[in-house]
């Protein structure tokens, strides 16, 4: 797959912390370029790695990305757990804090215009939501309750033909969590998602 990210946004990505390999990203950041213009959502932002390759695409397509994310993180990046960073925790309220990353990403990438930073829970966003989507990431908590919540409170806003991607999809559980599996399930069936796409844990769909 070609790479479509600058040169130098590519090595701030890739400097940024997060979990999202680089060969997913592209496969993101192609996926989104393929969606019709207009509002765009990302759900999870953590620092900003993904922000930046979907705020570059955003600005081309001439759309609006909303990255909405708690910044507190999820339940595997807390003390004790696999994925905790200490170097994210605030010193005066001892929890992590990713808000200030992910600003001083989108500022350092020239982002600002194409990036609107949400601060919420999904459940408290999803109670004024009501804009259309023609693009939605879901890489927040991986629970079952919120990855099904997150899903069944924004999918129904994509338009027709809209993206959705998925991340952190694994089908056998001996290679990570299966709720957003489930997810996936859940659009391609009942729901009638066509997948498009994979590659590694991101799965590409589009509505009908």
């Amino acid at each position: 797959m070609p790479r479509v990210l600058p040169e130098s946004l590519r090595a701030q990505a890739a400097a940024t912390k997060g979990f999202l390999p680089e060969d997913e990203a592209q496969a993101l950041a192609a996926a989104a370029l393929s969606a019709p213009a207009g509002t765009w959502l990302e759900v999870g932002s953590y620092c900003g790695k993904s922000t930046i390759w979907l705020g570059w695409a955003a600005a081309q397509r001439d759309s609006q990305l909303v990255t909405l994310d708690h910044h507190r993180g999820s339940e595997e990046n807390q003390p004790g757990w696999e994925w905790h960073d200490p170097t994210l925790v605030d010193v005066e309220t001892q929890r992590l804090e990713t808000l200030p990353h992910l600003r001083r990403t989108v500022w350092r990438a020239h982002l600002e215009d194409s990036v609107s930073i949400v601060v919420a829970d999904t459940r408290q966003a999803a109670q004024w939501w009501n804009s259309p989507l023609t693009f939605l990431f879901l890489d927040g908590n991986h629970t079952e309750e919120v990855a099904q919540h997150d899903y069944a409170a924004f999918a129904p806003f994509l338009v027709p033909g809209g993206v959705l991607a998925v991340h952190d999809v694994f089908e056998n559980p001996a290679d990570g969590g299966q709720p957003p599996w489930h997810v996936v399930q859940r659009a391609t069936g009942e729901d009638g998602f066509e997948q498009t796409g994979r590659c590694g844990s991101l799965r590409v769909l589009r509505k009908p």
